[in-house]
């Protein structure tokens, strides 16, 4: 039996990449802030830099709210330079392995400590997560960290519910209800027969094999902003919606962050700058180009005679890209102009008054930052999922400017290019435009989460369910 008095114990389990860390972290601040203790257990692959990046101390329950928040890593017995690290399939095979062994012993040594664990959360690449919830007796839910339209396009393939791209149709366009049709490049990419990531479209689909599994799906988007989509998908899978995550309606502990570089202070520069006037350009932490298509987006800057604010992140050790050279005297031309760093506070940024725009790889947690902050966006995505937020981004929610389709189209953008997405995003009555329907989406964002909205409804009725579940 668990004590009356002690609060309920929320075990989060999350995959070690930076775009389902941040969401899932996000989520347990939240549910930490309703009364709740919540353990957020990853990786120590990546414990090891969020302890560097941010003031995290394993073990200690950090308040947040009206509950707490804690941190425990595991080891998933590969060396760090263990050749099985860069295939994601063999990684994925070898967490799961060694996941199903550590998590069931965490839960055993927390609920001696007097913690019992009542509920587990996983994030996508990591569906057994429910199976040890199942075999364990206790419920289980799942974060869905990208938008519900993709989550409706791996549903509808992995059902085989509607035709997609195939070797003999590669130019098949995709048609589901209540989407916009997705031209055959703005399916999420992972979808593609030509993708060069198949294990990628491996590890999303493993979560759809279990999906009957978690009692809840939550999902990191908000009614309003996909709200026929929603009710629709919501008749096929227990989903909740509870987004922003990231916008704290009582910034509640702001100090617990999961990013694995530390921040460079650009806040400070910004506020010499008026507003609306920095174009700011990142592309997440995953995305990088080549040495000839950094030049072009310098230049593209440099010529467009905006200030910036540039996220030039350094290339993963075991990244095939060498490190950037900016063109010879770029900065001294730049000036004070522009400011490259190496990892921002991205939130912080995005809710700066001098921000005019944001240039993004369009990935779902970049796209909700930039919505839910009024900011407009040009949009230069890669592949996965972030083909499709682009479209949604230019055509349904009409905040952006497209600048490429994604990889897949095998093009060099010119400084020309960006020059003129540049200055369409922040110049003249279309910029006028894309910022307005910005600021409108702001707005619901903030009315979603903030008391009594849809966002937090869900979340309250979510908590109130874990309780319930634990007292039976």
């Amino acid at each position: 039996m668990v004590a009356s008095g002690s609060p309920v114990h929320v075990l989060l389990v999350s995959f070690p990449a930076q775009g389902h860390v941040n969401p899932l972290l996000r989520l347990g601040k939240r549910l930490a802030s309703k009364g709740l203790l919540v353990t957020f257990a990853a990786p120590e692959i990546v414990g090891k830099q969020m302890r560097n990046a941010n003031n995290i101390t394993d073990h200690e329950s950090i308040p947040v709210g009206d509950g707490f928040i804690r941190f425990e890593f595991f080891e998933e017995g590969l060396e760090e330079d263990d050749p099985r690290r860069k295939d994601l399939d063999q990684y994925i095979a070898q967490l799961e392995l060694v996941g199903k062994q550590v998590i069931p012993e965490m839960i055993r040594r927390n609920s001696e400590e007097g913690r019992p664990v009542s509920c587990l959360i996983n994030n996508p690449f990591i569906p057994w997560v429910s199976d040890v919830a199942e075999d364990l007796g206790l419920p289980s839910a799942m974060l869905w960290v990208q938008s519900c339209g993709c989550f409706s396009a791996y549903y509808h393939y992995y059902h085989d519910l509607a035709p997609f791209p195939s070797e003999e149709n590669p130019e098949t366009d995709v048609e589901l209800p209540f989407m916009p049709v997705l031209k055959y490049d703005e399916v999420p990419s992972f979808l593609h027969p030509s993708t060069p990531f198949p294990f990628l479209r491996r590890a999303i689909l493993g979560q759809f094999k279990n999906l009957e599994k978690p009692f809840c799906i939550l999902m990191e988007t908000f009614q309003e902003l996909e709200h026929d989509l929603i009710e629709y998908m919501s008749k096929f899978c227990p989903i909740k919606p509870v987004g922003p995550l990231y916008k704290d309606p009582k910034a509640l502990n702001s100090d617990v962050k999961g990013d694995f570089l530390k921040a460079d202070d650009c806040i400070e520069w910004l506020d010499t700058k008026p507003p609306s006037s920095v174009v700011y350009v990142s592309f997440g932490s995953v995305v990088y180009f080549n040495q000839e298509q950094w030049i072009e987006i310098a230049y593209g800057l440099l010529n467009s005679d905006v200030s910036f604010l540039w996220v030039m992140k350094p290339p993963a050790k075991e990244s095939v890209f060498e490190p950037v050279v900016l063109p010879d005297e770029f900065l001294e031309k730049v000036a004070d102009k522009g400011k490259v760093v190496q990892w921002s506070p991205q939130e912080k940024v995005l809710a700066h008054q001098s921000i005019a725009c944001f240039v993004t790889h369009c990935g779902w947690n970049s796209t909700m930052e930039a919505l839910s902050s009024g900011v407009p966006v040009v949009c230069y995505p890669q592949w996965g999922d972030q083909v499709t937020d682009a479209k949604y981004l230019v055509d349904v929610f009409k905040v952006g400017v497209r600048m490429c389709r994604g990889m897949a189209e095998n093009k060099l953008i010119t400084r020309d290019e960006m020059k003129k997405c540049l200055l369409e995003a922040t110049v003249g009555p279309k910029a006028a435009e894309i910022r307005q329907n910005a600021l409108k989406w702001k707005e619901a964002a903030e009315a979603a989460v903030a008391e009594g909205g849809s966002s937090d409804m869900n979340m309250q009725g979510f908590v109130d369910k874990i309780k319930r579940m634990r007292n039976v």
